[in-house]
Parts: structure tokens; sequence; C-alpha cells
């Protein structure tokens, strides 16, 4: 018993995980997972961001995950098989998938399989197209869901999302996107109140979109890196790729998900309140709030924001240096 006592009065670690309270609005009640994990747009500051404007202005409560170093407990884009914290999904309304190439250990990716299977809604993010890759495990039962399935063609990507990895249409770090409104879809609530949407990211290729999907948002190869350069001439706008489109998808126990996927998304695209309004916008509509949705949706930034510019950082020492903690995305 003298034991139990000194380890209960023994100072304990903080969460590797970011849980935010909810505030006053219409997502009370309900509980959004966004899960981070990629080693080049920074999604491990792009959705505590997010997080931070839905809990603060649309009232949801929001748990941020993030790849953990387990000897330091630091953030550490580059650790593709850790993920504390994903039982969290147990308890979601909806998810936001923000990774790439993870390689999680089956007790992980059971969760979110299991929420894949839920018929709850799924927001993925840029590379949430190739969000897992099983190099280390081939024989997980998980392993299907790796973009270069051939069990299961294209893997989570094309088969939950809509679209697996094809390329980069346009120059990667030399070509940025504007998003183009669909006129077709102009009235779609996701829609409601976005305007000029442009980012720094290029534009992803997609090949074909499964039946039943809708785009939104065309993704328009920019001639240089400012918003204010002119649209390339030729055949990459002609015709445009999709940017962000909504499907859904029929898990594996016959429940149906609301899916809203935009290739756009790194914390330095996330400056754009266009985007920013897109992604509150798909919240709400994935989980049957469209009636809710303002014209105008509250998307201020909460607190301080200076993204990192995208690029690979494939040295470890270089996230100890930085040595952020889940705990450090804490609301001001």
């Amino acid at each position: 018993m003298l034991v139990i006592g000194c380890q209960l009065g023994a100072p304990s670690e903080p969460d590797p995980w970011l849980t935010l309270p909810a505030g006053n609005g219409p997502g009370a009640g309900k509980h959004v997972v966004l899960i981070s994990g990629d080693e080049e747009y920074r999604s491990e500051e792009a959705l505590p961001m997010l997080a931070r404007i839905l809990s603060v202005h649309h009232g949801f409560r929001t748990t941020v995950l993030f790849a953990i170093d387990p000897e330091t407990a630091l953030i550490d884009p580059n650790n593709q098989s850790n993920i504390p914290g994903l039982d969290a999904l147990d308890s979601a309304d909806l998810m936001v998938l923000f990774t790439r190439f993870r390689e999680l250990p089956d007790a992980q990716m059971a969760h979110i399989v299991d929420y894949l299977d839920s018929g709850k809604p799924i927001i993925g993010i840029r590379t949430a197209t190739h969000a897992f890759r099983y190099q280390r495990n081939p024989d997980s039962p998980y392993a299907k869901y790796d973009f270069q399935s051939r069990d299961w063609p294209g893997g989570f990507g094309r088969q939950v999302l809509g679209e697996t990895w094809v390329n980069h249409h346009g120059k990667h770090g030399e070509q940025s996107t504007r998003g183009v409104v669909n006129p077709d879809h102009a009235d779609h609530p996701v829609l409601r109140g976005v305007g000029d949407i442009w980012g720094p990211t290029d534009v992803y290729g997609v090949t074909e979109l499964p039946e039943g999907s809708r785009v939104l948002v065309w993704g328009q190869v920019v001639e240089g890196m400012s918003p204010d350069d002119p649209p390339l001439q030729g055949a990459k706008n002609d015709p445009m790729m999709p940017l962000a489109w909504v499907r859904h998808y029929r898990g594996e126990t016959g429940n149906t998900s609301r899916i809203f996927c935009t290739t756009a998304g790194a914390s330095v695209d996330l400056l754009s309140e266009g985007l920013r309004r897109l992604l509150v916008n798909a919240v709400y509509w994935g989980l049957g709030m469209e009636e809710e949705i303002p014209d105008s949706s509250n998307v201020e930034i909460v607190g301080d924001y200076q993204p990192t510019f995208f690029g690979f950082h494939p040295e470890s020492e270089y996230w100890r240096e930085k040595a952020l903690r889940p705990s450090d995305w804490r609301l001001p």
C-alpha cells in the first residue's frame, strides 16, 4: 500500500496527445479526433490550429493525436510507427486524418479500422490519400490499407477517400494552387461562405474518382508561389484536377460514412481563410449538421500561428531540437 501511495503522489507525465475543451457553439456534445503524422507538410502544426478553431468558435470537444518518439515523448513526425491515444476514436463522432506512410502497430491500427466500419464521418487532408504504408510487417492483417495495395487496390486512399497517391501534377515547390469552386455544386453546404482559396503546395494528380463523388473545388495550377501569380497556361489546367470532393464510403459492416477529402492542407496552406472555412464546414456536413453552417463560419485563428514551410527534415535530431510536446498546443 505504501508503494502505491508513493506512486500516486509522484508528478504525472502529461498525456502524449492534446485535448481541448468545448466552448460555446453548435458542436456541443460532439467529439472530433484529429490525427497528425507526416514528415513533410507539418500536420502537427495544422491540426492543433484547426482543433482550436473547432473548439473555441464552434463548441466541439477536440482531441489531437501526434507521431511521438516513445523515448523522449516529443513530437517526431519521422516516427512512422507510433501514434498514441488512438483509442480516442472509440468515442469520436468525426475523424480528421492527416498522415503519410504510417505503419502502426496492429493494436493502434485496430482503432482506426473499427472507426472506418462504424459509419461515422471522415475528413482526409493532403497526404491522407497515402496515409499508410506496410513495409516492416507485410503480413499484418491491416496491410491492405497500404496506398499501393493490390489486394484492396489503392488501399485506404482510393477505397475510402476516393484516390490514392498518383503524382505531383503541379511542380512541387515551384507552382502553387488556387482553388476554383465548381459551379455545378456551388450551392453545396460545404462551400457556404467559401471565397478565395490559395496555398503554396502544388496540385496533386487525380486519376478518376469513384462514381457518386462530387468535386466541390478544382485545383488550378498557378505559375509561381505567390497568390498574385497567374494560372499556368496549357494542358495542366485543361482540365483542372479535383482539389476537394465529397463521397460516401460503405464499410465492411455495411455502415456508410460521409467522406470529405482535400489534397490541399499543409500548415502554410491553412493561412488561407477560404481553406479553413472549407474544412470547418466539412466537419458540420460530415456530422449531418449542414443546416447549422452559418453564411460565413468563424475561422479566426486562435492564438499565435506561425506555420513552418513544408519540407523534409530527415534527422530526428531536428525534432529533438524543436522539443515540441502536445501540451505546447494548449489554448493560450
